[in-house]
């Protein structure tokens, strides 16, 4: 396996399980020296020790020290996430801020504390997994789709502002991946439409992509590492979609 990465800090948030863990593992692999962010420390400390790398506790809701976490990364992996199933007129405002804080606030005060230790080395990789619902709507899902938008334009003026410096920032959008937040959504669905699980997966999850099946969180590491390799500098400001053939409709 390459080793493309070596001598680079890769800093991954949410990176003690699905997606997160995945990219912390497949970034370690490629050389890079990973921090595990996560608001489960124990589980981030298992998954660092794994790697050799280090585990950083993060609260991405509350008031953190972004500078402390980003502030010497030159890869950004801003993969945490959360979701809340519910109608409009229903939907906690609480929970509302809750999602945008983690999933488009705190990527900016991140990368916001990455960029200059980017722009003084000349090199900066930032990727946000976003979503296939950074492209396209559903009901049900107000926060997590005004979040995932937001990401994608933030990743853009990332990617113009930092391109001339050798920083390069795109997101990732797959459809459903095989993740413990996936599978909460999985139990939410059934509830909502009062369906059972499995027909929330082939009713509701399976309808729009053309393949049939869940992703694996290894697939969308590896595309992540790809973008954050010496041959994908001139990829920038793109949204590198995931989704099976969803947004092809």
């Amino acid at each position: 396996m390459s080793e493309d990465l070596a001598g680079r800090t890769a800093v991954v948030t949410g990176g003690a399980s699905g997606i997160g863990e995945a990219c912390a593992t497949r970034l370690a692999a490629g050389g890079a020296s990973v921090v595990v962010a996560d608001i489960n420390l124990d589980a981030a400390e298992a998954v660092a020790a794994r790697l050799g790398g280090r585990a950083f506790e993060v609260d991405l809701a509350a008031d953190f020290d972004a500078a402390a976490l980003a502030g010497q990364a030159d890869i950004l992996v801003n993969c945490a996430g959360l979701q809340h199933v519910a109608p409009v007129h229903e939907f906690p405002p609480d929970k509302f801020r809750l999602l945008l804080a983690i999933m488009l606030e705190a990527p900016f005060l991140l990368a916001q504390a990455a960029l200059p230790h980017m722009y003084a080395s000349g090199f900066g990789r930032i990727v946000n997994i976003s979503s296939v619902h950074g492209l396209r709507a559903s009901p049900y899902k107000a926060a997590y789709v005004a979040a995932k938008h937001g990401l994608e334009g933030l990743s853009k003026v990332i990617a113009l502002e930092g391109g001339e410096h050798g920083v390069t920032s795109n997101t990732v959008c797959p459809a459903y991946v095989r993740t413990p937040l996936v599978e909460k959504q999985i139990a939410d669905q059934a509830r909502i439409h009062g369906i059972s699980e499995e027909h929330v997966i082939t009713d509701i999850m399976l309808t729009e992509p053309a393949i049939k099946r869940l992703i694996e969180p290894e697939e969308v590491a590896e595309l992540v590492a790809f973008l954050c390799s010496s041959p994908a500098s001139f990829a920038n400001g793109s949204s590198w979609v995931l989704d099976g053939g969803w947004s092809a409709r």
